[in-house]
């Protein structure tokens, strides 16, 4: 997964970077949320950045995650671009005041990053469990959404006890309901098709 991933050239990063925001922003869920809990895209991750200037441009409380030491997630509110800061890992983290690890308990919605999903919602992250141990604290019916390429929806992903699943699946082209309501429902195409 990592490896096609680096396989994408920028500019490809970037288009499907608009294309995710497009289904993104086209869910019923989030057009009406007003806390967003998502992350800020590095490398060759599924692009979050027009994602993010859309929201910010339509006043939304954004949350965005400062991995801690213990690589636990805190939280801290984004409402400016020049607000973030370079972290270790090549991340770049919001500079504002620290809201605790349970702050994404207010969250509409919650974007996470991943490397893949199955139709069951098992989401694959890169194995530290930091948006494992952060989706614990989100209320029930808060939308927990995974940005990924097409080629990362996949059959089946290994997962254990403290996997916690999310629901939607949101790609360049789609947007996949999974888990329980997903069988039956097929998916629904975006506009871009």
């Amino acid at each position: 997964m990592l490896d096609a991933r680096k396989a994408l050239q920028p500019e490809q990063v970037d288009a499907h970077a608009a294309a995710l925001a497009e289904q993104a922003l086209a869910l019923p869920e989030l057009a009406a949320a007003q806390t967003v809990a998502v992350y800020y895209s590095i490398d060759h991750e599924p692009g979050t950045h027009p994602l993010i200037d859309t929201l910010l441009d339509s006043d939304r409380r954004l949350l965005l995650p400062v991995v801690q030491p213990d690589l636990r997630l805190d939280w801290a509110v984004l409402t400016d671009l020049d607000d973030l800061a370079p972290a270790r890992m090549g991340l770049r983290e919001p500079t504002g005041e620290r809201l605790g690890a349970d702050a994404v308990a207010v969250a509409d919605v919650v974007v996470c990053p991943g490397l893949a999903v199955d139709a069951a919602g098992v989401r694959l992250g890169r194995g530290a469990g930091c948006y494992d141990r952060a989706l614990a604290y989100v209320r029930s019916d808060t939308l927990r959404c995974i940005l990924v390429y097409d080629h990362e929806v996949v059959e089946s992903v290994p997962s254990d006890r403290d996997d916690e699943p999310v629901q939607v699946a949101v790609t360049p082209t789609r947007t996949l309901r999974l888990g329980r309501t997903a069988i039956g429902s097929g998916l629904r195409r975006g506009r871009r098709g």
